[in-house]
């Protein structure tokens, strides 16, 4: 609700208590979509045990499990959200997808800490650097600086059921196109210990 709808109906209602319940409606309008983990402050380290445990593969030097996420504040018409997870300077600077998932209800807040390891009911995955259905976490090669995990949280539009599973990071941002409505981002560091 927009300050100049509410001081319309605050006109046409009078009173002590529509004028409170305007100033609280304005309030929680303004407040912005965010997403944010107990388990790490925006741009500080991920967990080594948030690290990927992909055993073929000696960087990955954790337990893949996924960190608490949360968020808030979702635009008007949200029906479902979307979850890219990823490294834009793995592979060289090709980037890596650790985790994509959409199809997220509305209705859903956040996940609990190793909730996303595994399939679930919640999310719809699409396909990420393993081919796995879930959430894989860093494996950075030794030796290099701190690389950055990046979580988009996507509000969008689309019911829940809307799109297939399987989807890649690219045909995924294609069928968003024109259906998402607000983005929000939480960075997570991670470097082979």
């Amino acid at each position: 609700m927009s300050a100049k709808d509410c001081l319309s109906g605050l006109l046409l209602v009078g009173g002590i208590a529509a004028a409170s319940l305007c100033a609280t409606q304005v309030a929680n309008a303004a407040e912005p979509f965010t997403l944010e983990s107990p388990a790490f402050k925006d741009g500080t380290p991920l967990q080594k045990k948030n690290a990927g445990n992909f055993k073929k593969n000696p960087n990955c030097v954790g337990e893949n499990i996924s960190p608490p996420l949360q968020w808030k504040n979702a635009p008007a018409g949200t029906k479902s959200y979307a979850i890219i997870m990823q490294d834009p300077t793995g592979r060289n600077g090709l980037g890596v997808i650790h985790w994509l998932a959409y199809g997220i209800p509305a209705s859903v807040t956040g996940f609990k800490e190793g909730e996303v390891s595994k399939p679930s009911d919640k999310f719809v995955a699409g396909v990420n650097i393993v081919k796995v259905p879930h959430y894989f976490g860093p494996c950075t090669p030794p030796n290099t600086t701190w690389h950055h995990y990046s979580f988009t949280l996507i509000a969008t539009d689309l019911d829940p059921k809307a799109l297939k599973p399987g989807l890649t990071v690219d045909e995924l941002k294609a069928a968003l196109k024109g259906h998402a409505k607000a983005a929000t981002e939480l960075i997570g560091l991670f470097k082979h210990p």
